[in-house]
């Protein structure tokens, strides 16, 4: 049975409050709120049925940062949570699946440590997933602050070995630029591997979200999108692309 095709309503964390920052610069932020409940409740009431929490501050900052407003988000709804963001010891990422996200994003440290992927997805499941941040084809680590020489491709490839069931790609010269994802290196990477892909990055419009579904039509490991700027603005309306 194929996939339903999720929309995914970004939540960024930082500083307490929700913001968008353009291609993941910290100084280029835009804060439209700091209640992240009432944000979830509203995407929820929306229709969406997943969140995407990102803590901003924990990806920066290498540890988790949120706890409390992740608490808050997971007790304020029924939808299942994604949660990434500075998760980078066993520990941490079992402290968080303990309060209770369905699944976690790990970046730089699935980067850094193979094995370390390994082992939580023999533990873990379909709930660890895999963050592939690219900038122009290579991974980028550590909040998008250094890129690495290990293309998007290779290190799908690798995660894919390893087990890995998901990954959320994300090229980070579309992210917050409400430009139009990178379809072509959405397709690429589709192409490349079996896993699920969830896309993220640059959608600005109800017609990027659907070419976006008309891709996965042909591509089936294309799962689903994350959208972030373009609902905040008012550019997509969520209960229309959840319908």
């Amino acid at each position: 049975m194929k996939r339903p095709f999720l929309i995914y309503p970004a939540i960024d964390l930082k500083g307490g409050r929700v913001v968008r920052l353009h291609q993941g610069r910290a100084e280029a932020e835009t804060v439209y709120s700091d209640d992240p409940v009432a944000v979830a409740r509203r995407w929820q009431d929306e229709g969406a049925r997943y969140l995407h929490v990102v803590d901003l501050d924990g990806a920066f900052l290498g540890k988790p940062h949120h706890w409390d407003a992740v608490r808050a988000i997971l007790k304020a709804v029924q939808i299942p949570v994604q949660f990434g963001g500075g998760l980078r010891t066993r520990s941490h990422i079992e402290d968080v699946l303990e309060l209770g996200v369905a699944r976690v994003v790990l970046g730089t440290k699935a980067c850094e440590s193979p094995e370390f992927v390994c082992a939580l997805v023999a533990d873990f499941k379909a709930r660890i997933v895999v963050g592939i941040d690219a900038r122009e084809g290579f991974v980028a680590v550590k909040g998008w602050v250094e890129r690495t020489r290990l293309s998007a491709i290779d290190f799908a490839q690798q995660i894919e070995q390893l087990g890995a069931r998901h990954i959320v790609f994300t090229d980070i010269a579309t992210d917050g630029a409400l430009t139009g994802p990178n379809y072509r290196a959405i397709e690429t990477l589709c192409a490349a591997v079996k896993c699920f892909i969830i896309a993220s990055g640059g959608v600005s419009s109800i017609e990027d979200v659907r070419r976006l579904q008309t891709l996965a039509e042909s591509h089936s490991n294309l799962t689903g999108v994350i959208i972030g700027k373009a609902l905040y603005d008012g550019r997509i309306d969520l209960k229309e692309v959840c319908g």
